[in-house]
Protein backbone atom coordinates (compact mmCIF):
# COMPACT_ATOMS: atom_id res chain seq x y z
CA UNK A 1 0.00 0.00 0.00
CA UNK A 2 1.30 3.42 -0.82
CA UNK A 3 1.77 5.16 2.48
CA UNK A 4 1.78 9.12 2.84
CA UNK A 5 4.51 10.37 4.88
CA UNK A 6 4.95 13.66 6.36
CA UNK A 7 9.16 14.54 7.75
CA UNK A 8 9.67 17.50 9.52
CA UNK A 9 13.20 19.08 8.95
CA UNK A 10 12.99 17.19 5.90
CA UNK A 11 16.21 19.17 4.28
CA UNK A 12 18.17 18.28 7.05
CA UNK A 13 20.68 15.24 6.85
CA UNK A 14 18.23 12.40 8.85
CA UNK A 15 15.18 14.36 6.69
CA UNK A 16 17.16 13.78 3.33
CA UNK A 17 18.00 10.12 3.96
CA UNK A 18 14.80 9.32 5.32
CA UNK A 19 12.77 11.17 2.78
CA UNK A 20 15.00 8.97 -0.44
CA UNK A 21 14.37 5.66 1.34
CA UNK A 22 10.59 6.12 1.54
CA UNK A 23 10.69 7.83 -2.09
CA UNK A 24 12.54 4.78 -3.52
CA UNK A 25 9.59 2.50 -2.25
CA UNK A 26 7.45 4.82 -4.02
CA UNK A 27 5.22 6.65 -1.05
CA UNK A 28 3.47 9.91 -0.82
CA UNK A 29 5.71 12.68 0.32
CA UNK A 30 5.19 15.61 2.59
CA UNK A 31 8.40 17.31 3.04
CA UNK A 32 8.60 19.94 6.12
CA UNK A 33 10.97 22.47 6.59
CA UNK A 34 11.87 26.14 7.03
CA UNK A 35 13.62 27.52 3.93
CA UNK A 36 11.27 26.66 0.50
CA UNK A 37 14.85 26.30 -1.85
CA UNK A 38 16.33 23.73 -0.23
CA UNK A 39 13.07 21.69 0.25
CA UNK A 40 12.44 22.12 -3.66
CA UNK A 41 16.12 21.05 -4.32
CA UNK A 42 15.12 18.02 -2.21
CA UNK A 43 12.25 17.41 -4.67
CA UNK A 44 13.92 17.51 -7.87
CA UNK A 45 16.74 15.08 -6.48
CA UNK A 46 14.03 12.52 -5.22
CA UNK A 47 12.61 9.40 -7.53
CA UNK A 48 9.58 10.63 -9.02
CA UNK A 49 6.78 10.41 -6.69
CA UNK A 50 4.02 12.99 -5.61
CA UNK A 51 5.40 15.19 -3.43
CA UNK A 52 4.00 18.30 -1.44
CA UNK A 53 6.42 21.01 -0.47
CA UNK A 54 5.68 22.37 3.04
CA UNK A 55 7.51 25.45 4.32
CA UNK A 56 7.30 27.09 7.64
CA UNK A 57 8.96 27.21 10.80
CA UNK A 58 8.49 24.34 13.37
CA UNK A 59 8.62 26.28 16.38
CA UNK A 60 5.51 28.79 15.29
CA UNK A 61 2.32 26.63 15.88
CA UNK A 62 -0.12 28.94 13.89
CA UNK A 63 2.52 27.93 11.00
CA UNK A 64 2.50 24.41 11.52
CA UNK A 65 -1.34 24.55 12.10
CA UNK A 66 -1.84 26.93 8.67
CA UNK A 67 0.25 24.20 6.87
CA UNK A 68 -1.55 20.86 8.23
CA UNK A 69 -5.61 22.63 7.15
CA UNK A 70 -3.96 23.50 4.00
CA UNK A 71 -2.95 19.41 2.98
CA UNK A 72 -4.44 18.82 -0.54
CA UNK A 73 -6.92 15.89 -0.41
CA UNK A 74 -4.86 13.55 -1.60
CA UNK A 75 -2.07 14.22 1.24
CA UNK A 76 -4.33 14.68 4.24
CA UNK A 77 -4.83 11.49 5.48
CA UNK A 78 -1.11 11.08 6.77
CA UNK A 79 0.16 7.37 7.68
CA UNK A 80 3.57 7.98 8.54
CA UNK A 81 4.64 10.99 10.81
CA UNK A 82 8.31 11.44 11.46
CA UNK A 83 9.03 13.98 13.81
CA UNK A 84 12.61 14.70 12.65
CA UNK A 85 13.27 18.46 12.73
CA UNK A 86 15.86 19.56 16.04
CA UNK A 87 18.69 21.22 16.73
CA UNK A 88 21.32 21.38 19.66
CA UNK A 89 22.87 24.87 20.39
CA UNK A 90 25.89 25.40 22.47
CA UNK A 91 28.34 23.47 24.27
CA UNK A 92 29.58 25.17 27.56
CA UNK A 93 28.00 24.78 31.03
CA UNK A 94 24.46 25.71 31.69
CA UNK A 95 25.54 28.67 33.35
CA UNK A 96 27.16 30.36 30.36
CA UNK A 97 24.31 28.80 28.47
CA UNK A 98 22.51 31.43 26.24
CA UNK A 99 18.95 31.94 26.99
CA UNK A 100 17.66 32.03 23.28
CA UNK A 101 19.33 29.26 22.71
CA UNK A 102 17.36 27.16 25.18
CA UNK A 103 14.47 28.62 24.19
CA UNK A 104 15.37 27.70 20.79
CA UNK A 105 15.89 24.18 20.95
CA UNK A 106 12.52 23.74 23.70
CA UNK A 107 10.31 24.95 20.73
CA UNK A 108 11.82 23.32 18.25
CA UNK A 109 12.45 19.79 19.99
CA UNK A 110 9.22 19.60 22.13
CA UNK A 111 6.60 21.80 21.31
CA UNK A 112 7.10 21.70 17.43
CA UNK A 113 6.97 18.01 18.27
CA UNK A 114 4.13 18.06 20.20
CA UNK A 115 2.16 20.39 17.96
CA UNK A 116 2.69 18.39 14.71
CA UNK A 117 1.41 15.41 17.02
CA UNK A 118 -1.53 16.30 18.10
CA UNK A 119 -2.73 17.50 14.94
CA UNK A 120 -2.25 14.34 12.91
CA UNK A 121 -3.33 12.00 15.70
CA UNK A 122 -7.28 12.15 15.13
CA UNK A 123 -6.82 11.35 11.65
CA UNK A 124 -5.04 8.50 12.29
CA UNK A 125 -6.90 7.41 14.90
CA UNK A 126 -10.14 7.68 13.02
CA UNK A 127 -9.03 5.92 9.91
CA UNK A 128 -7.82 3.14 12.49
CA UNK A 129 -3.55 3.39 11.54
CA UNK A 130 -0.95 5.19 11.41
CA UNK A 131 2.57 5.60 13.14
CA UNK A 132 4.42 8.37 14.95
CA UNK A 133 8.19 8.08 14.78
CA UNK A 134 10.09 10.78 16.49
CA UNK A 135 13.54 11.52 15.92
CA UNK A 136 15.39 11.26 20.15
CA UNK A 137 18.91 10.91 20.36
CA UNK A 138 20.81 8.86 23.14
CA UNK A 139 21.58 12.34 24.49
CA UNK A 140 18.04 11.89 26.27
CA UNK A 141 19.24 8.63 28.00
CA UNK A 142 22.98 9.47 28.38
CA UNK A 143 23.41 13.13 29.66
CA UNK A 144 26.99 14.46 29.22
CA UNK A 145 28.38 18.17 30.15
CA UNK A 146 27.38 21.20 28.21
CA UNK A 147 23.92 19.00 26.92
CA UNK A 148 21.94 20.33 29.70
CA UNK A 149 18.56 21.62 28.10
CA UNK A 150 19.59 19.64 24.69
CA UNK A 151 19.80 16.41 27.18
CA UNK A 152 16.79 17.33 28.30
CA UNK A 153 14.45 18.30 25.44
CA UNK A 154 15.56 14.47 24.38
CA UNK A 155 14.74 12.89 27.65
CA UNK A 156 11.38 14.88 26.54
CA UNK A 157 10.68 12.78 23.52
CA UNK A 158 11.16 9.51 25.27
CA UNK A 159 9.22 9.83 27.30
CA UNK A 160 6.34 11.41 25.29
CA UNK A 161 7.36 8.95 22.94
CA UNK A 162 6.06 6.21 25.52
CA UNK A 163 3.49 7.65 27.16
CA UNK A 164 1.46 8.37 23.46
CA UNK A 165 2.13 4.76 23.07
CA UNK A 166 -0.08 4.16 25.90
CA UNK A 167 -2.57 6.89 25.27
CA UNK A 168 -3.32 4.99 21.87
CA UNK A 169 -3.34 1.09 22.79
CA UNK A 170 -6.18 -0.45 20.88
CA UNK A 171 -6.26 2.63 18.04
CA UNK A 172 -4.69 0.83 15.50
CA UNK A 173 -1.56 3.83 15.79
CA UNK A 174 2.15 2.64 16.19
CA UNK A 175 4.34 5.22 18.39
CA UNK A 176 8.06 4.86 17.70
CA UNK A 177 11.51 6.86 19.19
CA UNK A 178 14.52 6.60 17.56
CA UNK A 179 17.97 7.43 19.49
CA UNK A 180 21.15 7.80 17.28
CA UNK A 181 24.38 8.46 18.80
CA UNK A 182 27.12 10.25 17.23
CA UNK A 183 26.11 10.59 13.56
CA UNK A 184 28.37 12.49 11.27
CA UNK A 185 27.02 13.71 7.93
CA UNK A 186 24.93 16.11 8.90
CA UNK A 187 25.17 20.18 10.10
CA UNK A 188 24.20 19.19 13.47
CA UNK A 189 27.87 19.96 15.35
CA UNK A 190 28.03 22.88 12.61
CA UNK A 191 24.65 24.47 13.98
CA UNK A 192 25.74 23.60 17.76
CA UNK A 193 28.63 24.99 17.13
CA UNK A 194 27.32 28.61 14.97
CA UNK A 195 29.21 27.74 11.85
CA UNK A 196 33.18 26.94 13.16
CA UNK A 197 34.02 24.42 10.97
CA UNK A 198 36.81 23.19 13.00
CA UNK A 199 34.74 22.96 16.21
CA UNK A 200 32.43 20.86 14.23
CA UNK A 201 35.14 18.57 12.55
CA UNK A 202 36.57 17.58 15.71
CA UNK A 203 33.51 15.92 16.69
CA UNK A 204 33.97 13.14 14.25
CA UNK A 205 37.54 13.24 13.86
CA UNK A 206 39.31 9.92 13.87
CA UNK A 207 35.77 8.12 14.35
CA UNK A 208 34.04 6.32 12.08
CA UNK A 209 30.10 7.43 13.55
CA UNK A 210 26.82 6.69 11.59
CA UNK A 211 25.79 7.81 8.92
CA UNK A 212 22.11 9.74 8.32
CA UNK A 213 21.57 6.37 5.95
CA UNK A 214 21.61 4.41 9.19
CA UNK A 215 18.73 6.14 10.94
CA UNK A 216 16.47 6.02 8.06
CA UNK A 217 16.97 2.38 7.81
CA UNK A 218 15.90 2.50 11.47
CA UNK A 219 13.02 4.76 10.49
CA UNK A 220 12.31 2.41 7.36
CA UNK A 221 12.38 -0.97 9.33
CA UNK A 222 9.73 0.03 11.87
CA UNK A 223 7.34 1.83 9.24
CA UNK A 224 7.47 -1.50 7.17
CA UNK A 225 7.15 -4.22 10.15
CA UNK A 226 2.91 -5.19 9.76
CA UNK A 227 0.95 -3.69 11.85
CA UNK A 228 0.41 -6.31 14.87
CA UNK A 229 4.28 -4.97 15.72
CA UNK A 230 4.99 -1.54 17.25
CA UNK A 231 8.70 -1.11 18.29
CA UNK A 232 8.44 1.54 21.48
CA UNK A 233 12.30 2.38 20.94
CA UNK A 234 15.54 1.87 18.96
CA UNK A 235 18.76 3.22 20.48
CA UNK A 236 21.54 3.21 17.91
CA UNK A 237 25.26 3.82 17.79
CA UNK A 238 28.64 3.20 15.65
CA UNK A 239 30.76 0.59 17.14
CA UNK A 240 33.54 3.81 17.90
CA UNK A 241 30.76 5.01 20.53
CA UNK A 242 29.78 3.36 24.44
CA UNK A 243 27.77 4.36 26.92
CA UNK A 244 28.83 7.49 28.96
CA UNK A 245 31.04 7.05 31.85
CA UNK A 246 30.46 8.44 35.22
CA UNK A 247 31.99 11.75 36.28
CA UNK A 248 33.69 12.37 39.03
CA UNK A 249 35.27 15.74 40.77
CA UNK A 250 38.30 15.20 42.48
CA UNK A 251 39.75 17.88 44.39
CA UNK A 252 43.26 18.70 43.51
Amino acid sequence: MTRTVLITGASGGFGRAIAGRFARLGDRLILAGRTPERLEALATSLPPVPVHLAAFDIRDRGAIETAVSALPPEFAGVDVLVNNAGLALGAGPAQQASLDDWEQMIDTNTKGLVVMTRLLLPGMIARGRGHIINIGSVAGNWPYPGGHVYCATKAFVRQFSLALRADVLGTGVRVTNIEPGMVAGTDFSLVRYQGDAEKAAKVYANTTPLIPEDVAESVLWCAGLPERVNINSIELMGTTQAFSPFAIHRTP
